[in-house]
């Protein structure tokens, strides 16, 4: 979720430039820069991506039986925020698809990373719900689905669930845009304020629609678990939810480089 930043944006890492802390990068060859730009980011996207992805699913199994969420919450949580800090400057840290289409909107990353980072994200939801396969017994999995969403049962409650996930996936992604691609906005704590979001977001709509706000958290333990019982909301909800905080962004909260209008 740390993502671009120019001189006019967070100082910590261009995935765009590829500098780090403003200073003029050193001399490369065409092997290392291909790497260093394209192929890094990606692997570390798909290595957080599982990571995130193992750990929430473990949670979800090991709840089960429990009442709340709270564990998921701040697995989640916390999870999200460590793997930020430690890869931000590598990848940008988005583990989440919707992320990723909300900072290229706001010119947070450059346009050839957009598909390559959304693929491997799915590709590290599978690996992540996979080894939450292999740590659990079957029964204990199958009882969870496998840490797929399930919180929607009826017809009924699809409308709600879908409010919910745009509404949370706005307030997640309104942090990572304006805490860390936006000049007046940004933040030092801008993993700390993520991680927390993520947090509460849980707390607050995981009864209501299982709070995922990551098509990539949602798809790979429904490919893993074989469970897409409304697994469209997943998609539906946290894309809208990332589009609604570009049009926020571009048209009202963005410094004069993000900002289209009123410059």
């Amino acid at each position: 979720m740390f993502s671009s930043v120019t001189e006019s944006r967070l100082e910590i890492f261009n995935v765009a430039d590829g500098v780090e802390g403003g200073e003029k990068a050193p001399a490369q060859n065409g092997v290392q820069m291909v790497f260093e730009r394209y192929l890094q980011p990606c692997l570390a996207e798909l290595f957080g991506t599982t990571l995130f992805v193992f750990v929430g699913c473990v949670s979800v199994i090991g709840n089960q039986g429990v009442e709340g969420v709270v564990q998921p919450a701040l697995a989640h949580g916390l999870a999200l925020g460590a793997l930020i800090t430690v890869l931000g400057e590598i990848s940008g840290g988005h583990f989440n698809p919707a992320v990723s289409l909300s900072l290229y909107l706001c010119g947070g990353m450059e346009l050839p990373l957009l598909g390559p980072y959304m693929v491997v994200q799915m590709l590290g939801g599978i690996i992540g719900a996979g080894l939450a396969k292999a740590v659990y017994p079957a029964a204990l999995f199958n009882a969870a689905f496998g840490g797929a969403f399930s919180a929607v049962q009826l017809p009924a409650q699809t409308a709600g669930a879908v409010v919910a996930e745009t509404v949370m996936t706005l307030f997640l992604t309104s942090v990572v845009c304006l805490g860390v691609a936006n000049a007046r906005t940004r933040s030092q704590m801008a993993p700390l304020c993520i991680g927390l979001t993520l947090s509460s977001c849980v707390l607050a709509g995981g009864a209501v629609s299982g709070a995922c706000m990551n098509p990539a958290r949602a798809f790979g333990p429904a490919v893993v678990a074989n469970y897409w019982n409304y697994h469209w909301i997943y998609w539906v909800g946290p894309l809208c939810g990332a589009l609604l905080t570009v049009t926020f962004v571009r048209l009202l909260f963005g410094d004069q480089t993000t900002r289209i209008l009123l410059k």
